[in-house]
């Protein structure tokens, strides 16, 4: 059995046709919605959602394609859009009983939740961004030889065929790789939990391949629609990142500030999985944005 956030029901919800999520719920309070990334599940969330569920109605789902939600097919290039993946995270909420909620997201969620930021403003009251930047200023800042930092999303991006047999004949070493490299405190990954993230990439190849795609096609559409037509970030925003912007020669804040007026930035000495390698800091922050 995969581990699992200690007591958090578990539930599967419908939020489109044919698309059902697998969530954890816990606490009482304001809703708190929590988005995991790459390449894990939920339960990246265990330690800040069992924090915040002391004052807060905490959901972690699974977004579609990856753990335990549904993997549909992805024919014609949008049912791994963020924009597809921000409307699950409405519709989950709402299904919930919560008609506006706080969102954070890390990774690949953080993706999906600066999408239903823009999309939903009315929905979300606050927006928390962990460890990237948006997808139209990730692409600009990677070039030259520093773009090998990066080397997952150029392979991810080829059409369907190839990235999914390459990734599909070895897929502990590729989903391991990022486990390894990515964090500065192994002992933050846990066996168990690093075994639980491993098997549930394999399962999703297909799904998760789909999803960074999406990230170098319809996303670029949509998100440049939105810089061009002056579509901003209307509720507070909290951004923790590594300092990429040193390593990659960026001003990482300039960029999210161009996103969210209502910014703050905040730069952490951890790994890149700083939900579980500094869980009381994070936590931390998404309080202070929840009282702003």
């Amino acid at each position: 059995m995969a581990p699992t956030i200690p007591d958090f029901t578990y539930d599967r919800v419908t939020v489109a046709d044919g698309v059902a999520l697998n969530v954890a719920v816990g606490g009482s309070g304001s809703p708190v919605v929590l988005l995991h990334g790459f390449p894990q599940t939920h339960l990246m969330w265990r330690h800040v959602a069992a924090d915040l569920a002391a004052d807060h109605t905490v959901i972690c789902p699974d977004l579609r394609g990856y753990g335990a939600s549904d993997k549909p097919a992805d024919p014609d290039g949008t049912a791994y859009a963020k924009r597809t993946m921000a409307a699950d995270v409405v519709a989950l909420a709402r299904a919930l009983g919560h008609e506006r909620f706080a969102l954070a997201g890390h990774d690949r969620g953080a993706l999906v939740a600066v999408r239903a930021g823009l999309d939903h403003p009315d929905a979300v009251t606050h927006l928390a961004a962990l460890d990237v930047l948006p997808t139209l200023d990730m692409w600009d800042v990677l070039h030259g030889t520093s773009a090998a930092v990066g080397f997952h999303l150029y392979l991810m991006a080829q059409p369907p065929g190839l990235p999914e047999q390459l990734i599909g004949a070895a897929p502990h070493a590729f989903f391991g790789h990022f486990l390894d490299v990515w964090t500065r405190d192994p002992d933050a990954l846990p066996a168990d939990v690093r075994a639980a993230y491993l098997e549930a990439s394999r399962a999703a190849v297909p799904s998760i391949v789909a999803d960074y795609r999406a990230s170098a096609g319809i996303d670029v559409v949509h998100d440049r629609a939105d810089r061009d037509g002056g579509n901003r970030l209307r509720m507070p925003v909290t951004v923790l990142q590594q300092d990429w912007g040193a390593a990659l020669g960026y001003d990482a804040a300039a960029l999210w500030r161009a996103w969210a007026p209502d910014l703050s930035h905040e730069t952490v000495g951890c790994g890149h999985f700083m939900a579980e390698e500094a869980p009381a800091e994070v936590a931390g922050a998404l309080r202070k944005l929840l009282a702003r």
